[in-house]
């Protein structure tokens, strides 16, 4: 096979990623060009959360299968609460799945009715 292989053949690795903004605050985000992208925010190049709280440092980076995955990823972290984020960037899974846990009752009553219902088909 040549060493000039097809753009069509390359595969575009898309990252979803987390910064850890100059004011404490984290910004979640995605793209195809991890590289280009932390130099856009870090040079300000457009106007959005970053702008004002640079400089900002990537503490975390996961590639992702498509384009549409990590969308998926950046808007479930972006919902996500600062000790959740802060259990991923730090790579804790035991308490990343604790804090993951239903603490609503209601909800967890709602998902033991599921369970049961599952259970009995």
């Amino acid at each position: 096979m040549s060493k000039d292989i097809p753009n069509k053949l390359l595969m575009i690795v898309f990252h979803v990623y987390i910064l850890q903004c100059n004011d404490g605050s984290y910004y979640t985000g995605h793209t195809c060009d991890l590289e280009r992208r932390l130099s856009e925010h870090q040079l300000g190049i457009y106007d959005c959360y970053t702008y004002t709280r640079r400089p900002v440092k990537l503490v975390f980076c996961e590639p992702c299968d498509s384009k549409d995955l990590a969308f998926h990823w950046e808007r479930k972290i972006k919902g996500w609460t600062r000790k959740k984020k802060e259990a991923l960037i730090k790579g804790d899974w035991k308490k990343l799945s604790r804090l993951a846990q239903c603490k609503n009752a209601s909800q967890r009553r709602g998902r033991n009715i599921l369970r049961h219902a599952q259970d009995e088909d």
